[in-house]
């Protein structure tokens, strides 16, 4: 009877101390599941804030990051801006961007080249016509020109046969640009000739000032000929454009180390160090060349000037200023580019300027030694006693034949002895046009009293009309000339 009561109490007690341990497992799983509450608010606000962060990433990517990447392409000093968030530099989201502006910019790249590619097989075939048919055109111009002696007329046409070679020489820069070729094969010429033959085709040709201090007979091989003149009418254009009009482009021909250097010296604006920097590569080129990346309208010159001297093996520099304020430009031909031309026999244009070079004296080891007698002592005085020959000896000693004259000459009488030429100023275009002109007149002139005179006086010896017959084809070959 007395077990009863302490079994109770035992079970009491144990019953307590179960409830007390589950009372406490149940405030610790409280405690824990308020705990992993927090946690997971916290994990989604966590959660929350870096999906804000991408999203603004993204919005940053495709407002700013993208567009930068495109203008980047066409301007190469754009900086490209980076991560809005610096926790994402670095970091396995930041490269994936990356990548994305990397795929997105070979991919821009691609389809510019794609587009360009496809625009200028479009202007080569435009520009191919319009050069055939500026072509005829000027043929057509010179025919008119060597058949009609007006010489108001005369000046019209040469006027518009200058406006059609300004005409003729844009669509050639164009389809040069587009990758064609320079459309012209020539033999080897004169430097300067080359020089004063891009000349003319401007607008300002009597703004410019040649220096020629070159050799005498320097030329270019035939390859080289009309690209160089189309680079030396693009940079004294550029001079001509961007300089007052009232100022002059000189332009110097100088012999270098390695070759030839022509220099287009202005008196313009210049240009700033980017500019400097974008016309220094355009130059070069290096980089190719785009029709999207010319302007609008497109400026051609110095592109075409960078596919030449890529093509054909010449340097051009514009990084240097000129000594007037303006831009230098300094055209490089190297020596295997040059030719030598027998001024003597082959002579330059009349209109291109003379060198100042002074021709160096023949000496007696440059001087061959005859191989016969004919250039004897005593066969030159017994020459000399001949009538229609004279022996003249030359700075080396050795006598040199003259040209035999007609006998008529020799007994006529001594006529008073010439003056010496002197070196007659240059002419300008317009002024050998207006001699031109006035000569043409007077030769039409000429045959009309020669008409009339002979329809008076009667047939005429055949020795006389043979005179004149000959005179008229000499005529007529040096209006052709």
């Amino acid at each position: 009877m007395t077990e009863l009561p302490d079994l109770v109490t035992g079970a009491l007690a144990a019953g307590t101390l179960s409830a007390l341990a589950l009372g406490a497992g149940l405030l610790r799983s409280r405690r824990q599941r308020a705990r992993q509450r927090a946690e997971i608010a916290e994990l989604r606000d966590r959660l929350a804030g870096v999906q804000t962060a991408f999203v603004a990433e993204v919005e940053h990517l495709a407002v700013q990051r993208i567009p930068a990447v495109a203008r980047q392409l066409t301007h190469p000093r754009v900086a490209v801006p980076g991560p809005a968030q610096p926790q994402f530099i670095g970091s396995p989201l930041g490269i994936a961007l990356e990548s994305v502006l990397t795929t997105l910019r070979s991919e821009l790249t691609a389809q510019r080249t794609r587009i360009d590619a496809a625009a200028q097989a479009g202007m080569r075939g435009a520009t191919r016509e319009i050069q055939a048919a500026l072509y005829r055109l000027q043929d057509a111009l010179r025919a008119l020109q060597q058949r009609y002696d007006d010489p108001e007329l005369t000046q019209t046409l040469f006027t518009l046969d200058h406006e059609n070679e300004q005409s003729l020489r844009r669509a050639q820069v164009t389809a040069v640009v587009c990758g064609a070729w320079v459309g012209l094969a020539r033999e080897d010429s004169h430097l300067v000739e080359a020089v004063t033959g891009g000349q003319a085709r401007l607008a300002g040709y009597h703004r410019v000032r040649v220096h020629n201090h070159l050799e005498a007979g320097t030329a270019l091989v035939s390859h080289a000929v009309e690209p160089v003149a189309i680079i030396v009418a693009e940079l004294v254009d550029n001079a001509l454009r961007h300089s007052a009009p009232d100022t002059e482009v000189v332009v110097n021909l100088e012999h270098v180390h390695h070759g030839v250097c022509v220099t287009v010296d202005d008196a313009g604006v210049g240009m700033t160090p980017d500019e400097r920097e974008h016309a220094r590569r355009t130059v070069s080129g290096t980089d190719p060349v785009l029709l999207t990346d010319l302007g609008d309208p497109p400026r051609m010159g110095f592109a075409a000037i960078g596919r030449l001297t890529r093509q054909f093996d010449l340097g051009v520099d514009v990084s240097s200023p000129s000594p007037y304020g303006g831009v230098r430009a300094v055209l490089r031909i190297d020596s295997h580019l040059l030719s030598r031309i027998d001024p003597e026999r082959q002579p330059p244009a009349a209109g291109a300027p003379r060198s100042t070079r002074p021709a160096p004296a023949p000496t007696r080891a440059s001087v061959p030694s005859p191989a016969h007698s004919y250039g004897s002592e005593r066969d030159e005085q017994a020459a000399a006693d001949v009538p229609g020959h004279q022996a003249v000896p030359d700075a080396g000693g050795l006598p040199r034949r003259r040209r035999r004259t007609p006998a008529a000459a020799v007994n006529a009488p001594t006529a008073p002895a010439a003056p010496v030429a002197r070196a007659l100023p240059e002419w300008r275009p317009e002024q050998a046009a207006a001699a031109l002109g006035a000569l043409q007149s007077g030769t039409a002139a000429a045959r009309a009293a020669s008409a009339v005179d002979e329809e008076s006086a009667g047939p005429r010896p055949a020795v006389r009309d043979l005179d004149q017959k000959n005179n008229g084809n000499d005529y007529e070959g040096g209006a052709a000339r």
